[in-house]
């Protein structure tokens, strides 16, 4: 291998495609390899034999529960904000004409011992059983003043400097009660744990401004969409994006070296005796374990069910959150189901993922409060996994390493991870300001 790439990327997850895919349309020569024989490293799509090859240890799955190439089970399941970052790096990307997307039916929250609709509006907050009457009416003003909120307006900030007030204090303003907190942080915001209250408010307000705008784009019952055939799809979309911008495809390439020069720079791979060289590598911390910590660990468990998760208005794809303090926890659970509506099992058949930042060695009791929750299981598959995050410094190695996916069902915290490297491989801020009509999903019929 002669030619010198700009940048080498290491293991075809969904951030070092996103990242191909984008620094190819920069005009970076790109040279993308993973030591695997398939797409999507951590984040891939297993058939039902892959499956039970992976946590039974055989590939013979019992009959009853359909064909296994109709299953396509994300590892890594999380939905996509209609209006968020990523729905914006597709767009921006171009990558939206490989795929097809279709809105996710619902967005719920654990709340004193039961699961409830997201409430996202004044009028639907006026509706919600969530709250008692007295309480609707001050979540109703906290909403509305929210909606009104205009960055560039001040008449809209009612002489608040949301850069300087407290979240806390923001929502103290309107005196909500804990459970609504609750909802409105995790559940609405999307915020992992606490940590929000003490920060300024106007990341809260933005987030809850894009959750609204993200419902009110397909008129589904939440602000998610997801794609057909699971998000499998995706490596390989960016993977043919890259290809026509020139970058080049290399799987099943064993070993995966990176060559470092004695000042501590890489300079290439080497796989099979040959090297490429390069002038910056990107990669999954599973490539570069020297150059990482371990930060936590992800407990989750995969569920195959035969009907949707009890209390979700009979959706056939659903995120629920449960707020830490609703189940005794430090950090956030997470329910993902999604069926047959998205083309990912058999129809009649459900896949659910219960999923929470480990805080013990057993899966099993951890996520009971979760997998309570979905009813009567035909199967479920147990696994926990380390999350890493890179320790080096990118400036002095040339190195540019992605965190391991957390718990989260959604992809906000993931897409952040992916324009930081990016900002920091290229100098450049993404810019992300696109015609969001490019992207559409089809509702449920």
């Amino acid at each position: 291998m002669d030619e010198e790439y700009d940048v080498i990327v290491l293991g075809t997850g969904l951030k070092e495609c996103i990242l191909s895919g984008l620094l190819s349309v920069d005009g970076l020569n790109v040279l993308h390899m993973d030591r695997n024989d398939y797409y999507g490293g951590e984040s891939t799509s297993l058939n039902l034999n892959q499956l039970w090859k992976r946590f039974r240890g055989d590939d013979k799955p019992p009959e009853h529960l359909g064909a296994s190439k109709e299953y396509n089970v994300d590892m890594i399941p999380k939905f996509m904000m209609a209006n968020g970052k990523l729905v914006r790096v597709l767009i921006h990307t171009d990558v939206t004409k490989y795929l097809n997307f279709k809105a996710v039916d619902g967005s719920f929250v654990y709340n004193k011992g039961k699961i409830f609709k997201v409430p996202a509006t004044d009028v639907e907050a006026l509706k919600s059983p969530l709250m008692g009457l007295f309480e609707k009416r001050r979540a109703r003003k906290f909403f509305i003043y929210v909606q009104d909120y205009e960055e560039k307006d001040p008449k809209s900030h009612e002489k608040l400097d949301l850069n300087n007030v407290k979240a806390r204090d923001l929502i103290l303003k309107y005196g909500l009660e804990d459970n609504t907190v609750d909802f409105i942080g995790h559940a609405l915001a999307l915020h992992i744990d606490d940590s929000y209250l003490e920060e300024p408010a106007m990341d809260t307000v933005k987030r809850m401004k894009l959750y609204a705008e993200s419902l009110a784009r397909f008129q589904g019952g939440s602000p998610y969409i997801y794609p057909l055939y699971g998000l499998g799809e995706l490596p390989q979309a960016f993977a043919r994006l890259s290809a026509v911008y020139g970058g080049t495809y290399m799987l099943n390439k064993p070993e995966c070296k990176v060559e470092f020069d004695e000042s501590g720079i890489a300079y290439g791979v080497t796989s099979e005796g040959e090297t490429a060289r390069c002038k910056k590598v990107v990669c999954d911390p599973s490539y570069l374990s020297d150059k990482v910590k371990k930060v936590g660990r992800v407990a989750r468990a995969i569920c195959i069910m035969s009907h949707p998760i009890p209390n979700t208005s009979d959706s056939h794809s659903v995120q629920v959150i449960l707020p830490q303090k609703q189940v005794g926890r430090k950090s956030d659970m997470y329910l993902f189901c999604c069926s047959y509506a998205h083309n990912v099992a058999p129809k009649g058949k459900y896949i659910a993922f219960v999923s929470t930042e480990a805080e013990t060695d057993n899966p099993e009791v951890e996520l009971k409060s979760g997998i309570e929750l979905l009813g009567p299981v035909e199967e479920i598959f147990y696994d926990m996994y380390d999350r890493y995050e890179p320790v080096n410094d990118h400036n002095a190695d040339n190195c540019f390493i992605s965190t391991s996916y957390d718990a989260t069902t959604h992809f906000e915290s993931t897409v952040e991870d992916v324009i930081a490297i990016y900002s920091k491989i290229t100098g450049k801020v993404l810019d992300l300001s696109v015609d969001l009509s490019a992207a559409c999903a089809t509702a449920e019929e």
